[in-house]
C-alpha cells in the first residue's frame, strides 16, 4: 500500500511538472498568445511600476524549470520511491508547480486580482518546502542541485516577484500611495524584499540559491529603474543596497557554517 501511495506522489510531481512547462509555453507567446509582460494590459511590463525588473530578468525561468523537470525525472526513480525526504518534498513541489501554472492562467485571462492570492499561496509552499530540506540533508550532490537547490531558486525568484505582483495590482487599481512619492514606496517595498533575503540566508544557514535568484530580481529592477523609462535613482540604490546585504549575510553565514560542517558532509545549495 504503501509503495502504491509512493509511486502515485511520484506521478502526481511528474504530471504537474508537464503541466507547468505547457503553462509556461503558453505563457511566454511562443504558442502565439500574449507574452506574460504584454498580458493584463502590461501591468506587469518592465516600466509598469517602480518595482518591476527588466525583462532579461525572467530568464531565471530557464533554470529554475531545468531544475523542475530535473527534480520531476529523478524523484521518479526506483531508489527515491520510499525516500522519507521526497515524501514530505513531493506534494508541496507538485502544489508549487500547479499554483505556478494558475498563476499563469490568471494573467492571461486578464484577472490581475487573482493573482495575488496564487502567488501569495505559491510563496507560502515554497517556504514550507525550503523549511523541509533545510530540515534534513541531501544523500549526495546531485540531490543538493536537483532538489536544494531548485526549490532555493524557485523560492528567492517568487519572493521578489510576489512583490512586483503586488505593487503593479495595486498600481493598476489606481492606488495613488497616500500622498506618499511612488519612490518612497518603492524603497520601503525593497527594504521588506531586502529583510525577507536576510530571514532566508538566516533560516536557511547561508544558502546561496535563494539568496542567488532574489538578487537576480534585485538587480534588474535596479536596471530597469536606472535605464528604461521609469527612471527612479532612489529605487535602483535601494535595490543594489538590499543586494549587498542579503549577499553579505548569506556570505557570511556560508563561510561560518562550511567551517563547522566540514568534516560532516554537504553543505546544501
Amino acid at each position: 500500500m504503501k509503495q502504491g501511495r509512493d509511486r502515485l506522489r511520484q506521478t502526481v510531481v511528474l504530471v504537474s511538472a508537464i503541466l507547468a512547462i505547457v503553462g509556461s509555453f503558453i505563457g511566454s507567446g511562443a504558442a502565439g498568445g500574449t507574452p506574460i509582460q504584454n498580458a493584463s494590459g502590461g501591468a506587469l511590463a518592465a516600466d509598469a511600476t517602480p518595482i518591476a525588473p527588466d525583462g532579461p530578468a525572467f530568464g531565471i525561468w530557464t533554470p529554475i524549470y531545468l531544475g523542475l523537470i530535473a527534480y520531476a525525472i529523478w524523484q521518479f526513480l526506483p531508489a527515491q520511491t520510499a525516500d522519507a525526504r521526497q515524501r514530505t518534498l513531493g506534494y508541496l513541489v507538485a502544489a508549487s508547480l500547479v499554483l505556478n501554472a494558475a498563476w499563469i492562467l490568471s494573467i492571461q485571462f486578464d484577472l490581475l486580482a487573482l493573482s495575488v492570492p496564487v502567488i501569495v499561496l505559491l510563496l507560502a509552499v515554497l517556504i514550507r518546502a525550503f523549511q523541509l530540506t533545510v530540515a534534513s540533508r541531501p544523500k549526495n550532490m546531485v540531490e543538493t542541485i536537483v532538489v536544494d537547490g531548485t526549490i532555493g531558486l524557485y523560492l528567492g525568484w517568487v519572493s521578489i516577484a510576489t512583490a512586483a505582483n503586488v505593487t503593479a495590482v495595486l498600481v493598476a487599481a489606481g492606488f495613488g500611495g497616500f500622498g506618499i512619492s511612488a519612490d518612497v514606496w518603492a524603497v520601503g517595498v525593497i527594504a521588506v524584499a531586502g529583510l525577507v533575503g536576510v530571514l532566508i540566508a538566516l533560516s536557511g544557514r547561508g544558502r546561496l540559491a535563494p539568496s542567488a535568484s532574489l538578487c537576480w530580481g534585485l538587480a534588474w529592477v535596479a536596471v530597469a529603474r536606472l535605464t528604461g523609462t521609469l527612471l527612479s535613482t532612489p529605487t535602483a540604490i535601494a535595490a543594489l543596497v538590499a543586494m549587498v546585504v542579503i549577499l553579505t549575510v548569506t556570505v557570511t553565514i556560508r563561510i561560518r557554517r562550511s567551517s563547522s560542517t566540514s568534516t560532516r558532509g554537504l553543505v546544501p545549495a
